[in-house]
């Protein structure tokens, strides 16, 4: 048997990163083999990845020479930020630099990176739509993963460029539906009647796997994915049935949510106002059978809430 290629997982032991662990390490026959990157390798997280099988190796997005040492070998890279530990455009820069920069050096020969679109495509930060943030952003979550696209091709590296969305995990946390002063379960994303394309988490790193099988179909292409696209009042109803109550919907207006002041607060509001007023285009480039073809596993929401419906809070 021909040797396995090694996939150098950035994040691995986070949920996209360790999605895409957990789908190579699942299909041994597959000729891929996982290297595990994280900051501690003796973390409980990382640990679990070596008793599955992983090849855990330490490495820091801020430190190149580290993971170029990571990369050094490997077949290919899967290459993700982490902008909620931070919360700064700059510094994901910083790091998108750093992953391309290394995997240049280390020759890897296909590099997924884990985008976003850039919403000043549709929103000109000249204008008084929404906020402008860190002086030049509408959503910088978004929109410095898609300014990094362009630190990949300048690097030469052969790269697709993986679109992601909202993860169904979110609802689980403080996304979801919290009780109003009647009591009642109320989800209140200010989504209005647009329709928001969610993804299982797992599912990002099954998708992933299936560029890397595809070989290079994929490099120098956008792929943009989700498991499913569905209203608010949709995504109530699905709640309603996993916790066992009904769940309505009334979904606060952009600059309500935006106010609600919790850390990055006027992010969120501003990403959500960019899914309620693009929501053909961000759900019509998401082709959920293509999706399908790369993941025949993808998820539907219903689907997602059978096994995780448990997770959601009833508080």
């Amino acid at each position: 048997m021909s040797e396995k290629k090694v996939i150098a997982v950035v994040g691995a032991t986070g949920a996209q990163g360790g999605g895409l662990v957990r789908a190579i390490l699942a299909d041994p026959d597959g000729g891929f083999a996982v290297r595990a990157l994280t900051r501690d390798v003796t973390s409980p997280a990382a640990q679990e990845l070596v008793k599955l099988g992983a090849e855990v190796v330490q490495a820091d997005n801020y430190d190149e020479a580290s993971l170029v040492a990571a990369f050094t070998g490997a077949y290919g890279g899967y290459l993700v930020t982490n902008f909620w530990a931070h919360m700064s455009a700059e510094k994901e820069l910083v790091e998108a630099a750093n992953l391309a920069n290394a995997a240049r050096r280390a020759g890897l020969r296909h590099v997924i990176w884990s985008t976003l679109e850039d919403t000043r495509d549709h929103i000109p930060v000249t204008g008084d739509r929404m906020p402008i943030l860190q002086e030049k952003y509408n959503v910088p979550h978004f929109d410095a993963k898609a300014e990094a696209d362009e630190l990949f091709r300048a690097a030469g590296v052969p790269a697709t460029f993986l679109r992601t969305t909202f993860y169904w995990e979110n609802l689980a946390s403080g996304w979801g539906a919290t009780r109003d002063a009647d009591g009642v379960l109320t989800l209140s994303l200010p989504m209005g009647d647009s329709k928001l394309a969610g993804i299982a988490v797992e599912d990002i790193g099954r998708t992933a796997y299936g560029i890397f099988k595809a070989g290079n179909d994929y490099v120098g292409q956008t792929v943009h994915i989700a498991g499913e696209h569905l209203t608010g009042a949709e995504i109530a109803a699905g709640l309603s049935r996993a916790v066992g109550e009904p769940v309505v919907y009334r979904p606060l207006s952009h600059d309500a949510y935006r106010a609600l002041g919790f850390p990055g607060a006027d992010e969120a509001g501003n990403m959500l106002q960019y899914y309620t007023e693009f929501d053909e285009y961000f759900t019509g480039v998401r082709d959920l059978e293509a999706v399908r073809r790369l993941n025949p596993e993808l998820q539907s929401f219903e689907q997602w809430l059978a096994v995780n419906g448990h997770t959601i809070p009833r508080d």
